[in-house]
Parts: structure tokens; C-alpha cells; sequence
């Protein structure tokens, strides 16, 4: 046992496995994390997603953005097998507040409260700061999935109970997770980004030919206009990540997470050591305009997607943040061949640049039974607008009609059941 793991809670998941609860994520190796599907770079049939590898994970642990001190206490899951021997695992929180998860729940801890119950603290299965699908049941292949998925599902319930605690949520579940939550009877919440798709463009231009003439001439006038006093972008990743061009990027993170939040998320550290381990996994795309920096994108590097994260300026320009954060990630995507470019949460003014509406989900299980029926019939009610609305907006796109197949309704098995 590491000494992340020596005061760790510990309850059997039944048919001789066992779940611990770990404080760090430094109580699995490197190794060990990796060997789970969609966590590296490997061979694996589950796309690679940076934002539950164990470098991410880890780092956002020792700058300290997420720990006790901020409200994210490390709870992660491992589920050993008889022998000992590491079968699963989950990305996990003990959540003092409801910061930075993106998928709000504060209307329910207000309602808990008001009628005498504590909300917090909760379980949070997620990745902190990061409204990105992926995989959060973690088991080392699709075949294995199959089995420990549901173990993984049925434990978080059982870790909630015996904590004592009001729930738990797993949030941005890709689909198969979704199913294994559903079956252990978690409650299936839906919501709406909007994504690019990569339909084999050989360019930008291969791109706009799919859109509506007066839609193509639009972006193209928006695109020079954004670059039309003396602006240049440019595309950082791997070594040119020094430490100057994070002190600009941090500089334009911290003015736009001020005025528009009040409290970034990330502090500097997370930036550096971000630079320094996951270099590979990182695009910044940089607005220059009289030899110096003025505003800039961060985004990370799946195996077919393009994440988009965060965007800051020092200076305002018509439609530099279009450019920036949107039009520059088209082009990065159909030149590296990756299928999907993911631009963050909300922002209806993505669908005039191309991106469709896609539903992302999210899993809650509320121990409370009075609290749980009233948040199942809330939610039912929620799933039927948020898919009314975004087959209004894929109706609305801005490509020719008939031209692009429009994926506005999530893969999962379970998505049109209430």
C-alpha cells in the first residue's frame, strides 16, 4: 500500500474484489493508470483522451488547482481484483462546492438545504475544470469494460452510501459509461455543445464548400476582417511551449477569467507543468499583431479530437475571438487529420462557424429518496427541452441542405428513453 492509499477508506465491491478509495492520484503509477483504454497514446480500441491521463491528472494535483484547499479532495476508485491486482478505476472528488463541473446542480443543493439536508459535501467522477466527454469508468480494454464498467458503476453508489454522503454525479460520461450508469440507476442528465466533424476536407476552403453561398461569404469576410490590422496567428505545441509565451497566455487567461468569472480556475504552476509533460498534447494558437502576443487559445490533443479550452486577450479586435478559438481549430484539425474538434462548453454562435449541436450527458445518483424523485422528474422534463432545442438548432446550421448529416443527438443506447 503507498502512502496515498494508508488512510484510505475501504469497502468490498462483492465476488472477492475490493474498491479503495485513494487521496492522491499518486496511488497508482504511471503504469498502471496508462494500462486503462483512452488514457494514452497505446494501441487501445478507445480514443486517447489527454484529460484523464495520468500526467493531467496529476498535474492539476500539484499545482494545486485541485485539492482539499480548493474543494476538490481526491477520492479516486480502485478496484482491485482478489489477488490485488488493479481491474479499474475512477476519477474521483469529494466536492465541498459545485465550481467548476459545468453541469449545475446548485438549484438542487439550495432545494436539499432549504429542507434541512446537507448537500455537500458530494462525489464528483470528473475531470476537474474540464467539460470534455470521455471515459470515467476506467477499465484496461473494451473487452474487460464489459465486466468492470458495472462493478465501477454499483461501487460509487456503494462508496456514496457508506460515506454518508448526499450523491454522487459523474459528469461528460462517453456513451458506454452512460449505459453502465443507467443499469446500477443513476439518473441521465443531458445537455448541449457544439462540435465540428471532419468530413475528409482536404482544406478549409473544401470545408466551405459544404456551407450556403451567402454562409461562406460571411466567414470569409469575417475571417479577413478579424486579421485585418496587421494580425498573424501562430500555432505553438511541443518544444516552442516556453516560458515566455505561457506568461503571455497566462496573462490573457487571467484578464478574460477575471472580468468574465471572477476566479480562474488554473494558476500558473498548472500552465508550466503543463508545458513541461504534456507538450505533444497542447496547441496555442497565438494572435501577434506589433511584434508582441495579444491574445491566444489553449487546446488539447486527443488521438481524433481537438479539444478547445480556454481564450484570453489583451486587446480587442473584431472578430479575433472567432478566429482564434474557432476558425484556427478548424484548420488545425483537417491539417493533422483529426476527426472532431470539441469547442468547449455552450455558444450558440458556434453553429454560424460550422460546429453542430451534440448532446453531452451526465450521471446522478442522489441517496436521498425524496430529493431523487423530485430531481428524476425535473430532469425528465429538462431532457425533453434540451433535445427539442437542439434539433431546432441542427435545422439551422449553416450548410447546404442535404450536404452534411446532422449528429445532434448523443450515441448513447439510452438517449431518447426518459
Amino acid at each position: 500500500m503507498t502512502s496515498d492509499e494508508k488512510k484510505a477508506d475501504r469497502s468490498v465491491a462483492g465476488d472477492g474484489l475490493l474498491v479503495r478509495i485513494a487521496s492522491s492520484i499518486g496511488a497508482f503509477t504511471k503504469d498502471e493508470w496508462s494500462s486503462f483504454a483512452g488514457t494514452s497514446r497505446i494501441e487501445s480500441e478507445v480514443p486517447y483522451n489527454p484529460f484523464v491521463s495520468f500526467e493531467f491528472l496529476q498535474i492539476l494535483e500539484e499545482s494545486g488547482c485541485a485539492i482539499p484547499h480548493t474543494g476538490w479532495q481526491a477520492h479516486h476508485l480502485r478496484l482491485e481484483d482478489g489477488f490485488g491486482r488493479l481491474i479499474g478505476a475512477v476519477p474521483c472528488y469529494l466536492k465541498s462546492h459545485s465550481q467548476g463541473e459545468y453541469v449545475f446542480d446548485h438549484g438542487w443543493a439550495d432545494a436539499f438545504e432549504r429542507a434541512g439536508g446537507d448537500y455537500y459535501p458530494k462525489l464528483q467522477a470528473s475531470v476537474p475544470f474540464t467539460p470534455a466527454t470521455g471515459p470515467r469508468l476506467l477499465a484496461s480494454s473494451a473487452t474487460a469494460s464489459l465486466a468492470v464498467k458495472p462493478t465501477l458503476a454499483e461501487a460509487l453508489k456503494q462508496v456514496t452510501q457508506q460515506l454518508g454522503i448526499s450523491s454522487a454525479h459523474v459528469t461528460f460520461a462517453n456513451a458506454e459509461d452512460m449505459q453502465a450508469l443507467g443499469s446500477a440507476g443513476f439518473l441521465r442528465r443531458t445537455d448541449q455543445q457544439f462540435h465540428f466533424f471532419n468530413e475528409g476536407y482536404s482544406s478549409y476552403d473544401d470545408f466551405l464548400a459544404t456551407l450556403a453561398s451567402r454562409k461562406r461569404k460571411v466567414l470569409k469576410k469575417e475571417r479577413r476582417e478579424a486579421l485585418s490590422e496587421g494580425i498573424s496567428i501562430d500555432w505553438i505545441t511541443g518544444s516552442g511551449l516556453t516560458e515566455s509565451v505561457w506568461d503571455d497566455f497566462f496573462s490573457f487567461y487571467m484578464g478574460t477569467g477575471g472580468r468574465k468569472w471572477g476566479r480562474p480556475y488554473l494558476n500558473r504552476k498548472f500552465f508550466s507543468l503543463i508545458g513541461e509533460r504534456m507538450a505533444d498534447d497542447v496547441l496555442l494558437v497565438m494572435a501577434k499583431r506589433a511584434g508582441r502576443y495579444v491574445a491566444g487559445a489553449i487546446n488539447f490533443i486527443g488521438s481524433d479530437t481537438l479539444y478547445g479550452r480556454n481564450w484570453g486577450c489583451i486587446e480587442d479586435h473584431p472578430y479575433l475571438h472567432f478566429e482564434v478559438c474557432y476558425h484556427q481549430a478548424i484548420d488545425f484539425a483537417i491539417a493533422r487529420g483529426l476527426r472532431v474538434v470539441e469547442a468547449g462548453a455552450q455558444g450558440e454562435h458556434k453553429l454560424a462557424r460550422g460546429y453542430r449541436p451534440v448532446l453531452t450527458e451526465s450521471a446522478h445518483f442522489i441517496s436521498h429518496a425524496g430529493l431523487r424523485n423530485a430531481v428524476a422528474d425535473y430532469l425528465k422534463r429538462e431532457r425533453r427541452e434540451v433535445e427539442q432545442m437542439s434539433e431546432y438548432l441542427g435545422e439551422h446550421t449553416p450548410f447546404r441542405k442535404g450536404e452534411v448529416p446532422q449528429p445532434n443527438v448523443s450515441e448513447s443506447p439510452s438517449s431518447k428513453t426518459d
